[in-house]
């Protein structure tokens, strides 16, 4: 178990009295924690609306917001959300008090692939976050979440007896093949790189993608071979409104917080490229292998 200021918890819960046992208690907790700001509640909007007739006036003291609010895009959004919050709302040191409730019967549990970078996102949370004296239980719904979901929530909580190191769960992943591309994926040569990023644009345009989407997506795409250094193959596929790229590079990505770091100011520079592609991209797969890494970006 780690120990550092971060305190992440976890709850599980199959019906509305047992969603209001786990959290109140939480929320009492926060409101008599002193030298600290309001807690907040992010969950689904019929759940607030428990906490509202559950805690009575002292719900004026809680911030609530809705989860559709919180976790929108790609987990590297709330990853922002949660730095954005915790700058702008927390007492010195990070401290506050967070209930979260992931959506897993929306975005996040669409399809296994985001489902596993929804996890990832729990589990790097302990490194992300472990500076702050942040305490966040975050609820899980079995109604919603299936048992496999569940089970791998708690890996990534350090208060369940499974509990296991982040690194140790992102190699996990990231132990999953890649499919190969497909036969007919375009190459892209590696001339001067404003060339390159034409070139990307006017792919994604024939391929459909609206001209503020092809922007987006080819912005993603140099960002992400700004950080990556020397690429040696690009190849684009798909057909709006998913279109991929993946990227060969000579250097291996062994970070695995890479492009889940906020960066620290608003301006953006190399070094926090792949946090931009994060965010821009539905996933950003990265797998390193002896000579190098292959990095594959998906819009949708």
């Amino acid at each position: 178990m780690p120990t550092t200021p971060f305190t992440h918890r976890m709850t599980t819960y199959g019906a509305d009295d047992e969603f209001l046992a786990a959290t109140v208690p939480f929320l009492t907790e926060a409101l008599s924690t002193p030298d600290e700001p309001p807690p907040a509640a992010i969950a689904a909007p019929d759940k607030l609306d428990l906490l509202r007739e559950a805690l009575g006036k002292d719900i004026k003291h809680v911030a609530l917001i809705p989860s559709t609010d919180w976790y929108t895009g790609s987990a590297a959004n709330a990853v922002a959300q949660s730095a954005d919050y915790l700058a702008t709302h927390a007492a010195p040191g990070g401290r506050a008090h967070l209930l979260m409730e992931p959506l897993w019967n929306g975005r996040a549990g669409r399809d296994p692939r985001e489902t596993a970078e929804w996890i990832r996102y729990e589990a790097l949370a302990n490194l992300l976050f472990a500076p702050f004296a942040t305490t966040a239980l975050c609820a899980y719904d079995t109604r919603t979440a299936t048992p496999a979901v569940i089970e791998a929530a708690r890996r990534t909580h350090p208060d369940t007896d499974t509990y296991q190191d982040p690194t140790h769960i992102t190699a996990d992943l990231d132990a999953v093949p890649l499919p190969p591309p497909p036969p007919d994926a375009h190459p892209l040569t590696h001339p001067a790189a404003p060339t390159t990023a034409t070139a990307v644009r006017q792919w994604a345009r024939a391929r459909g993608l609206p001209v503020a989407d092809a922007e987006l997506f080819t912005e993603a795409i140099t960002a992400a071979t700004t950080t990556l250094g020397p690429v040696t193959e690009t190849l684009l596929w798909g057909e709006a409104p998913s279109c991929v790229c993946q990227l060969r590079t000579t250097h291996r990505v062994d970070d695995p917080l890479a492009g889940f770091v906020p960066p620290p100011t608003a301006e953006l520079d190399p070094a926090q490229g792949l946090w931009f592609t994060r965010q821009v991209c539905a996933y950003v797969d990265i797998r390193d292998h002896p000579t190098g890494a292959t990095v594959r970006l998906q819009y949708a």
